[in-house]
């Protein structure tokens, strides 16, 4: 009996991948494990005795998993106040951002008005400032505000901000670059959707909040992430402007494991792990639009 061969379409004919692919896989492969093994090596870490991680001849795998060391690490220091205080100062921060930011990004976009190139031009410019050269003029901003902490009109005679919960939200809670995102986003709209609103009779700020935000949804979970994973991991300006115990953060709670006889490094990893977990939960929660955001500010 003799058999017909039917023949598959072109499309579904299985090409065997070409050279330039396969070293574009074997090299992202290559630098995601390279990105992947400090994290592993800090979870191995915390999970090994003081003895395992001071021996030269141990395993990279502990020999005995001590999972009592993140409890310990707990009650080492207050991390629960560190914990909260963190999270307090990380979501005002993104808060803030989030909505000053937007509304900043939407007048620059949509509103024309005198100066508002020049406006525009300086928020670039303020993105090519270094981050540490500002610590010091923000730091005598805080430490000389009139009527704050003892000051009196002039700035003089207190301590103005430092110490308190001014000092940790207000300096940098709106960012130059969470502007410059929400205005390439705001301009990639249709006037169609600003000028049906109009119609309808809807004020500039309704148009804001009700029609036109709601449509950069990634420019809004990018500005909220970057925003929260900056201000958890802030360790300088908290260790600056705060000396009580009740307003330290968890990323410097994380020092009091490193002693003038030596660092616990079993603790300190355990302590780290548990400070990057928010992180990573809200990356793998929102990397879609992360992603997104990203790629349409590349593209503009």
């Amino acid at each position: 009996m003799a058999t017909t061969e039917i023949a598959r379409p072109r499309s579904e004919v299985r090409r065997p991948p070409a050279p330039g692919r396969i070293a574009l896989y074997v090299t992202l492969s290559v630098v995601s494990l390279l990105m992947v093994v400090p994290f592993l090596w800090m979870i191995v870490t915390s999970l090994k005795t003081p003895a395992e991680i001071a021996s030269e001849h141990a395993g990279l795998l502990p020999a005995h998993w001590d999972f009592g060391n993140y409890a310990d690490a707990f009650e080492a220091a207050p991390f629960a106040t560190y914990a909260r205080n963190s999270f307090v100062i990380a979501l005002s921060h993104t808060v803030l951002n989030v909505v000053f930011a937007s509304m900043a990004g939407y007048a620059l976009a949509r509103i024309r008005f005198r100066g508002s190139e020049f406006l525009f031009y300086c928020f670039v410019a303020a993105l090519m400032i270094p981050t540490y050269t500002k610590v010091l003029p923000e730091f005598l901003i805080v430490r000389f505000m009139p009527l704050f902490g003892g000051n009196d009109l002039f700035g003089q005679g207190g301590s103005g901000w430092l110490d308190s919960w001014w000092a940790l939200i207000v300096p940098g809670a709106v960012t130059p670059f969470a502007v410059f995102l929400f205005r390439q986003f705001y301009l990639d709209l249709p006037v169609e959707l600003e000028e049906a609103a109009r119609l309808d009779g809807l004020g500039e700020f309704r148009i804001y909040a009700r029609i036109m935000t709601p449509q950069v949804k990634p420019a809004l979970t990018t500005v909220a992430l970057l925003t929260f994973e900056s201000s958890w991991n802030n360790f300088l300006w908290p260790l600056l402007v705060t000396r009580t115990d009740s307003l330290r953060v968890i990323q410097v709670g994380l020092s009091v494991f490193k002693t003038e006889n030596g660092t616990q490094w079993h603790f300190l990893m355990a302590g780290t792990t548990l400070a990057t977990l928010p992180m990573v939960l809200l990356f793998l929660l929102g990397q879609r639009y992360f992603v997104q955001g990203f790629a349409h500010t590349g593209l503009k």
